[in-house]
């Protein structure tokens, strides 16, 4: 493998960022408002599984009054 030069590196750096194709400010916005949404979502689904899993440990097992 042959080795390439700072300079060299630098430029096939700038060229492959050239290549990206960046996501604008709105898109962001959204995809960062739907990520949100569904964390909570999961959360509260876990939180509930959790509950009614707690629920029937409690009811087999009789502890925590």
């Amino acid at each position: 493998m042959a080795k390439t030069s700072p300079a060299q590196f630098v430029q096939q750096v700038r060229q492959e960022v050239s290549k990206v194709t960046w996501p604008t400010r709105k898109e962001t916005t959204i995809t960062t408002a739907m990520v949100l949404v569904m964390v909570v979502l999961a959360a509260l689904f876990f939180l509930l599984v959790d509950q009614v899993l707690a629920f029937g440990v409690r009811l087999i097992l009789g502890l925590g009054g």
